[in-house]
């Protein structure tokens, strides 16, 4: 089953007193439901711009996307995804824990069960003990460990992630390998960007790699791993031009 499918989408930003710029350009890509996929590229390369689609809060000017067959941006589609936003604002005079509540509610998770879940997912990013600070005290990686437990609240079956390791030292990408891969267990679809090409080889079953809209590169690690001595190699390659660009598609 397809967790996500994108069919020729092109996302457009109005100017003034010029034509719309199109940020992705029909661009057509699938995510296997139980799959870890990194959606990768160069700063402007288009990969916020998609997710925002995905999730429904830019409409295609062409193109399709859907979620689990639902139409991005219903309310069926949205039951089934866990966001994380590239820039996750929370108030700063909540605490986590009045924040995690206040997403609770949102997601109808009421009595004792939500004491639970909060509980359990602020000790899974490792901030349980920061559970009554005020969120403007908390350092960029706490807020993003925060975000990572407010995008796993309602029990997702897709996580969209948008730089999901920013603000992470190296004891929060390990915990965040950790959270991520128990979701893989869980029957949980990942499909997050980072320029962390080094998480990404670690934790993906393939890589989408955009580039000026469009997407040039489709493959699993694996495969990689067997051509180059890194992702990192492979990834400037095909951004600078090293080799032809065009799609290659796992078998």
């Amino acid at each position: 089953m397809l967790a996500i499918s994108v069919d020729n989408l092109t996302v457009e930003y109005r100017r003034a007193f010029s034509k719309p710029l199109a940020a992705v350009s029909g661009l057509s890509f699938s995510v296997e439901a139980g799959e870890i996929v990194g959606f990768l590229g160069v700063n402007g390369a288009g990969k916020t711009s998609t997710i925002k689609a995905v999730m429904g809060f830019t409409p295609p000017a062409e193109g399709r996307v859907s979620v689990f067959g639902f139409e991005a941006g219903s309310i069926q589609a949205k039951r089934k995804v866990g966001f994380l936003p590239e820039t996750a604002m929370y108030s700063p005079y909540l605490t986590p824990l009045e924040t995690m509540n206040l997403y609770a509610d949102l997601h109808g998770i009421s009595g004792p069960e939500k004491k639970v879940r909060i509980i359990e997912l602020l000790e899974r990013v490792g901030i349980c003990e920061k559970r009554n600070a005020l969120n403007k005290q908390l350092s960029k990686g706490m807020l993003q460990r925060l975000g990572i437990a407010q995008a796993l609240l309602g029990s997702p079956e897709l996580l969209v992630l948008d730089e999901v390791s920013s603000g992470l030292d190296p004891i929060g990408r390990r915990d965040l390998r950790k959270v991520l891969n128990e979701e893989r267990e869980r029957g949980t679809t990942v499909f997050f960007s980072s320029h962390n090409l080094g998480e990404v080889e670690l934790l993906c079953d393939r890589i989408l790699i955009i580039h000026k809209g469009k997407l040039v590169v489709e493959n699993k690690i694996e495969e990689i791993r067997d051509s180059v001595d890194s992702l990192e190699e492979y990834f400037v390659s095909v951004v600078e031009g090293h080799f032809e660009p065009t799609l290659e598609r796992a078998a």
